[in-house]
């Protein structure tokens, strides 16, 4: 693949609490000019990023984020309080606890009921590999593939690990009704980009790519 065929596929994130306004419009600018997927940022600038991008690049944000246990009716108020504000996508971090609890309808559940709040944007479930077993991974897959949300994404890039490519191999062979993988977390390289893609992974999360020496 190519540096700009490998960029359409990325969502280019700038997630950092001390971003500024000025730091999130250049990324905005850059997204636009190399064509990315979107551009994934904190909730605050939505607003002020769409009316930037115009048509032109689809703005993502993030909701009940890093740590995925706000309640339900908050992940719901904050997804439609975003898509309101003009964010054409949504990354959600689950209730991991919620998961390894067992609670895997009320998992659903969740998820589901921020699809709804989403409308027509499309909804990314942040599952956090890091924090999960091997069997707790295929469940999730699961879960997520069992909803309406249209991706799955393996981690926040704020917890302990990233995406791991035999992960994404793994859910790529189990998914069984179309939903797509967005690989983030630790994806620093064209090369890495470019192998999770070929693994299966429809979208990139990556604050920066560099080219391999």
């Amino acid at each position: 693949m190519t540096e700009q065929e490998i960029f359409h596929h990325v969502d280019l994130t700038l997630l950092r609490p001390d971003a500024t306004r000025e730091e999130i419009l250049r990324l905005a600018g850059e997204g636009m000019e190399r064509g990315a997927a979107s551009i994934c940022i904190p909730p605050f600038f939505v607003r002020e990023a769409a009316a930037y991008c115009a048509n032109r690049l689809p703005v993502c944000t993030v909701i009940g984020f890093p740590n995925g246990y706000a309640t339900d009716r908050v992940k719901c108020f904050e997804a439609a309080d975003a898509v309101k504000n003009g964010a054409r996508e949504i990354d959600m971090v689950i209730a991991v606890g919620l998961l390894r609890g067992g609670q895997d309808e009320a998992l659903l559940r969740q998820i589901n009921e921020v699809k709804s709040a989403c409308g027509e944007a499309i909804l990314k479930v942040i599952v956090e590999t890091c924090l999960l077993t091997k069997e707790e991974k295929a469940r999730v897959l699961s879960i997520v593939d069992a909803s309406d949300a249209e991706f799955i994404k393996t981690s926040t890039g704020f917890g302990s690990g990233g995406a791991v490519l035999e992960d994404v191999i793994q859910w790529k062979k189990a998914i069984r009704h179309g939903t797509k993988i967005k690989a983030a977390g630790g994806i620093r390289s064209f090369s890495s980009a470019e192998a999770f893609l070929i693994a299966g992974a429809d979208r990139i999360g990556a604050s920066r790519l560099l080219r391999d020496a």
